[in-house]
């Protein structure tokens, strides 16, 4: 039978170095109990995602987990982070330390920290605004410019966030511009149809980066040749957006959080 006691200490020693690490981020500890004596688990929620510390004796592994979460808690669709074994009949504190440490490493890393401020994003977006952001829309050009999934997953890894104004500009706008001047009619409706399409499911940095620094790129031939594939929403906005083509303008009331759409119009 496990040595409940060893079991006990390394999961409440496991749990509190999770906790430190956690709890600056905005996180606290919930008490739970388990549906089975043969489990533990430990839950901390913030407003945004849920981290959990499972253990289970039937193949004594010690889990971290994560998922989101809705008005009513956890969703439930946990995803693992990492997994240890970890058996108390033979495993020792030093090895519980080991497996905490691991667990502290992991959620201070830059892509989970990342994960927390993209669902803390998701949840202060406007209830006008899509939920898709720059990143996800420079992966939807990879559809027609296979070369860039490299590029993005370079920039993803060197910065966070995601410089969406950069990268368009360096990245994708050229393509863009050489595609426009050899596509055919069915070529333009593929990227007029993307673009739309972005344009209403996108947050409000994502929306400005087509109408400012994409079609705003472009010469009047060439948004001309495009407009007529934007469908009436993208048709409207990008319409008054090219009145700011080559102009210095400033946001009328800056958000706390300065706007790329002022460094942008700025340069």
């Amino acid at each position: 039978m496990a040595d409940a006691n060893i079991l006990n200490k390394a999961f409440t020693a496991i749990c509190n170095k999770v906790e430190q690490i956690l709890a600056p981020q905005g996180f606290t500890k919930q008490e739970v109990a388990s549906d089975n004596s043969d489990e533990k688990v430990a839950l901390f929620i913030s407003e945004n995602m849920a981290y959990s510390i499972y253990y289970t004796d039937v193949k004594n592994h010690m889990i971290m987990r994560s998922c989101g979460m809705t008005e009513d808690g956890p969703d439930n669709e946990w995803k693992n982070i990492s997994t240890w074994f970890f058996d108390p009949d033979s495993n020792t504190m030093a090895d519980a330390e080991s497996i905490g440490k691991d667990f502290t490493e992991l959620l201070t890393a830059t892509s989970q920290i990342k994960k927390v401020q993209q669902a803390k994003k998701k949840k202060k977006r406007n209830k006008d605004e899509g939920n898709a952001d720059p990143e996800f829309l420079a992966k939807r050009f990879v559809t027609l410019f296979p070369e860039l999934k490299d590029e993005i997953k370079t920039e993803a890894d060197a910065y966070f966030p995601f410089r969406g104004v950069t990268f368009t500009k360096k990245s994708i706008v050229p393509k863009i511009q050489t595609y426009i001047k050899g596509a055919n009619k069915k070529e333009l409706d593929k990227l007029g149809s993307l673009l739309s399409r972005q344009y209403g499911n996108g947050d409000f940095d994502t929306r400005s980066i087509i109408t400012i620094v994409i079609l705003n790129s472009l010469s009047h031939e060439d948004y001309n040749k495009l407009y007529e594939y934007f469908d009436e929403d993208l048709q409207k906005y990008s319409k008054g957006a090219r009145k700011y083509k080559g102009k210095t303008v400033k946001p009328e009331k800056p958000k706390k959080k300065k706007s790329f759409m002022a460094d942008t119009l700025n340069k």
